[in-house]
């Protein structure tokens, strides 16, 4: 449940109903307003209702949080989140452009898309060390070894890296490596991968199952915030469905359902969306006039060499290209690329 305090309730007031949430063994949340303070109670629905909240005289209203997804929904907070990607912040007015290489294949090979996305103005790197592959025998990445370049490749060009966690135990190897961690479809419901980038202090990039439902996805998303995470980023990259003519069929309704029902910024993924390159440009378009918060977008100097998903992978051109056709669809949208 959310409970509003009256817009004279005291910052002592407010402790003294957190306590009360705390000592039943409920989860307390503390969201202080411009104007009003909302505290927030999670957890058995029986001892919430022994809590008769509305019986203390700065509680202005108690109100029960009905969507199975708590704390990412906008029941509980109404305004956006804005989320910090190594200084890099995400959501509210801005759209923001991810980019790089789907797997580090090496130092030229990542420094040389560093340089080109940060000529575009691009601030964040995105890049595979761990690859989650269909088959045992594709490129799996290189591991720590590619973690170590995408912390070279940030420091040298000043970009903060995104890049994939695929097992649990990689939580704290990866943490002063990389500055937001994704989470593939292949994995938005493994839970212990999820529980494990909940206990850290950045950034996820939580992208949709290739067949979950948005309410799975937000429940993903609400597996991360309950184990101490709040900085989630949602991602719609494609869902599979009986169409052949592209690898994945990017679903946009999810963008303008997830904004309305989640506080969450979310982004989407024209690359594994389509798969298709000539149509990264036309969905990314489209990607800002739906309302998304931004785009991550494989980029690659000679796509033809690349070890993972080159077909998909944007050139120099391309992606200037790319960068110059959104601009004005993220100015007619209100935001700032």
């Amino acid at each position: 449940m959310i409970i509003i305090l009256k817009p004279q309730a005291t910052e002592t007031d407010a402790n003294e109903i957190l306590d009360k949430i705390a000592s039943l063994g409920l989860k307390p949340l503390y969201m202080p307003g411009i104007e009003r303070t909302v505290l927030g109670a999670l957890g058995d629905e029986r001892k919430l209702k022994q809590l008769h909240l509305d019986s203390y005289p700065m509680v202005d209203a108690v109100k029960p949080v009905l969507s199975p997804y708590k704390l990412v929904s906008r029941e509980l907070q109404a305004h956006d989140s804005i989320i910090s990607i190594g200084g890099v912040k995400v959501g509210g007015g801005k759209f923001t452009v991810i980019a790089g290489p789907c797997s580090v294949e090496g130092q030229d090979q990542l420094f040389g898309v560093a340089e080109m996305i940060k000529d575009q103005g691009v601030p964040l790197l995105r890049g595979g060390a761990f690859k989650p592959r269909t088959s045992p025998y594709s490129f799996q990445g290189l591991g720590l070894e590619g973690l170590k370049l995408l912390k070279a490749a940030r420091e040298q060009y000043q970009l903060p890296v995104v890049s994939e966690i695929i097992d649990p135990s990689d939580a704290e190897l990866m943490h002063d490596y990389i500055d937001c961690y994704q989470v593939g479809a292949r994995n938005m419901q493994n839970f212990r991968l999820l529980e494990a980038v909940g206990k850290q202090d950045k950034a996820v990039l939580l992208k949709r199952g290739m067949s979950a439902t948005l309410e799975e996805l937000l429940l993903a998303a609400e597996y991360i915030i309950n184990a101490g995470n709040p900085n989630v980023i949602l991602c719609e990259r494609g869902i599979r469905t009986f169409e052949t003519a592209t690898r994945n069929t990017l679903d946009l309704n999810a963008v303008a359902y997830l904004k309305e029902k989640s506080h969450l910024p979310v982004f989407v993924d024209p690359s594994h969306g389509t798969g298709v390159k000539s149509l990264i440009n036309p969905l990314s378009r489209a990607a800002v006039a739906v309302g998304a918060d931004g785009i991550i977008v494989e980029a690659h100097l000679n796509p033809k060499e690349a070890l993972s998903d080159g077909h998909q992978a944007l050139t120099a051109d391309d992606f200037s290209r790319l960068m110059a056709d959104i601009k004005p669809f993220v100015a007619a949208a209100g935001k700032q690329l």
